[in-house]
């Protein structure tokens, strides 16, 4: 609320609620990627990826394949496929105007997640997107990050979540399906529904890749 009397408004403020953190907290940042961050990247199966758009806009988005699907090139560099999927394309068009990423590793399991923060391109390398390749399939495209900096993220937040525990899992028909969702916010009939989720199921079958 822009009228909040109890806004935070400066760092000075926020310092008075959340004090500095440990040197160790700020140490741990790193520029490169080393042998652990290497190694939750080869374990990961889903990245959640932060961009900005050219309207301020801030948008975070999931890539996600087997464990290792994000290729590690080098030190400092990294390359993510983009596989089919709606269309959108926020992420790659928020990168052709602004390169600033952030990324979010996690791994099934493992409380502690890793972030890398740095810059995003987008390539067509035919070498690169052969080495991307899932059921023998290419990508149309990858995205390239040049690393500025990743660190381990402490376990807290999915320990709170509980997300890995199998008690935590909801039962599916406590949510409705995608096509219902979709046609309450569109005020779409039932016809469109019965199409949408056909649809839906096949492409979840077939077009993965």
């Amino acid at each position: 609320m822009a009228d909040d009397p109890h806004a935070i408004q400066s760092l000075d403020q926020l310092r008075r609620v959340i004090p500095d953190p440990a040197q160790l907290v700020i140490d741990k940042t790193r520029p490169t990627l080393d042998i652990h961050s290497r190694r939750i990247i080869g374990l990961s199966p889903l990245v959640l990826i932060s961009t900005q758009g050219a309207d301020g806009r801030a948008d975070v988005s999931p890539k996600g394949d087997p464990p290792g699907f994000v290729l590690v090139l080098d030190d400092t560099s990294l390359a993510i496929p983009d596989r089919p999927g709606n269309n959108r394309a926020d992420t790659l068009v928020n990168l052709l105007a602004n390169p600033a990423i952030g990324l979010w590793f996690c791994v099934p399991g493992l409380s502690e997640t890793l972030r890398v923060n740095g810059r995003g391109r987008l390539t067509q390398d035919p070498d690169l997107l052969a080495r991307l390749a899932v059921r023998g399939r290419e990508p149309k495209l990858a995205i390239v990050v040049d690393v500025e900096e990743a660190f381990l993220h402490c376990g807290k937040a999915l320990i709170r979540s509980k997300l890995w525990d199998d008690d935590n899992r909801i039962d599916r028909t406590e949510v409705p399906s995608l096509a219902r969702m979709l046609a309450d916010q569109l005020a779409l009939d039932d016809a469109v529904v019965a199409a949408s989720e056909e649809y839906l199921a096949e492409d979840y079958r077939s077009g993965l890749y």
